[in-house]
């Protein structure tokens, strides 16, 4: 973000952060949702920092740009029933607003579980022909998941799911190469060619602050089988 954020401020360029699963991650004591001009945060029910039905926000430290996105968010109202630019209707619940508050309490308790269940992920798994998610000076993971790369990433997937074990590729296909966009970004397969070495070796391990230790535990002792 430092390097992107330099070349932003060179040339003029507006940088949205999409912060969907970073809730209280940092860089060199600098939160995630503080480095671009705006930022969006999901609070799916899934996310580090989640509701009990679909919300989100918007955070900005630019006053006209915070006044637009809340005319944006309901019918582009500033006095009711009085539309001054074309708006949409997506404010959040309150309902899920104040279970939100709540839950924001316990983020960080939430956090730190999640990353020792990570130090134990990647304590248990040192050795195996994995690499595990790492973490640069100065930064603090949000451990929304915990990612292993393998090239032997189905065959894993699929010793895991015999033994009962839950996984998740996030996500399969790269945006350039789904249908939907074929048409509109001009890179076709081997394009981005990191993108979709990735795409191919990615495996989400369980995760989340109430798994047992014992859970993770077992998790470890079926890749160190799968794969020792």
């Amino acid at each position: 973000m430092p390097a992107i954020e330099a070349i932003a401020q060179r040339h003029g360029i507006f940088i949205l952060e999409d912060c969907a699963q970073s809730h209280g991650a940092s860089l060199n004591g600098r939160q995630t949702g503080t480095w671009g001009s705006a930022a969006a945060f999901s609070f799916y029910p899934t996310k580090n920092l989640g509701a009990l039905g679909d919300a989100g926000a918007v955070t900005t430290s630019n006053p006209a740009l915070a006044e637009q996105i809340r005319l944006l968010r309901q019918y582009g109202w500033k006095t009711r029933y009085i539309s001054q630019i074309n708006g949409i209707n997506t404010r959040m619940d309150p309902v899920q607003a104040a279970i939100l508050r709540v839950f924001l309490q316990h983020l960080a308790e939430s956090n730190q579980r999640r990353a020792a269940i990570a130090d134990l992920y990647t304590q248990g798994l040192a050795g195996l022909p994995l690499r595990c998610p790492a973490v640069r000076p100065g930064a603090k993971h949000a451990y929304h998941q915990y990612t292993i790369r393998s090239a032997s990433r189905d065959r894993i997937q699929a010793g895991l799911s015999a033994l009962g074990i839950p996984s998740a590729i996030l996500y399969p296909v790269p945006i350039h190469l789904q249908p939907a966009y074929k048409n509109a970004i001009r890179i076709g397969p081997g394009g981005l060619p990191e993108t979709e070495l990735a795409a191919s070796e990615i495996l989400s391990l369980p995760l989340y602050p109430q798994i047992p230790k014992q859970h993770v535990e077992l998790v470890i002792q079926a890749l160190r089988q799968l794969l020792g």
